[in-house]
């Protein structure tokens, strides 16, 4: 029920008035059945604007730290995650990589639209980042479609470590459903899982038209925090 008050009510119409958002791909979204949304993740604003597009609910695997972050802004976040139904994922080791894969199964199994950034994190720079192969361990076990989606100017309009951001228009696209059942009984292998996730990427780098680079986005993020201390 909360979802449906921040969607129509609380955030969805504030969201959709201050970004302006141009849907593109809408009709590859399905009516109806699981499937995964696998996008890119420039902003802090891209949870709020995929949801405010999409006719369906849609629920995200949303970093841990969104749940524990301290003061009146981050008690607040933590509070409407919890309240829309959005599920918080431990990113601190191989155990917890597993529970939040069994925690979106569970999502799909019961039909509905799960969305995940195959890179794990924002952006730090703007550019698209090797994803981790979650997401195909996923759309494999589960097998159900995977929907590109692109976010389109979020970097611009409020890019990591920005506290409010510039109110411009900006571009949702959505791909065609790409199907990965000729993989059907591989989710185990490692080479498929590698090879599934960077289709998916490539999906996600057309659209958006993004530089790709072949580092983890976490991984670049940790790079820029020496380079600065140095």
């Amino acid at each position: 029920m909360f979802y449906y008050v921040l969607k129509y009510v609380l955030l969805g119409p504030l969201v959709r008035l201050l970004f302006r958002p141009r849907v593109e791909g809408l009709e590859h979204v399905p009516a109806e059945g699981a499937a995964i949304v696998a996008g890119n993740h420039l902003s802090f604003a891209d949870p709020l604007l995929m949801p405010a597009v999409l006719k369906r609910r849609v629920t995200f695997l949303a970093k841990a730290e969104y749940f524990t972050a301290p003061g009146l802004r981050g008690r607040l976040t933590a509070l409407v995650l919890r309240r829309a139904g959005q599920i918080p994922v431990d990113r601190s080791g191989r155990a917890a990589g597993q529970a939040a894969i069994r925690e979106g199964l569970g999502v799909l199994a019961k039909g509905e639209l799960l969305a995940i950034y195959p890179e794990g994190t924002r952006s730090p720079d703007g550019r698209l980042h090797r994803g981790k192969v979650g997401v195909a361990v996923m759309a494999l076990a589960a097998q159900v479609p995977v929907i590109p989606c692109a976010m389109v100017g979020t970097f611009q309009i409020w890019p990591s470590g920005r506290v409010l951001p510039r109110l411009l228009p900006v571009t949702i696209r959505f791909g065609q459903p790409l199907d990965f059942s000729r993989f059907a009984g591989m989710a185990h292998q490692r080479t498929v899982l590698r090879a599934v996730t960077d289709e998916i990427t490539y999906a996600i780098m057309r659209l958006s038209g993004q530089e790709y680079v072949d580092r983890y986005a976490a991984d670049v993020k940790a790079g820029q925090v020496a380079g600065r201390r140095g």
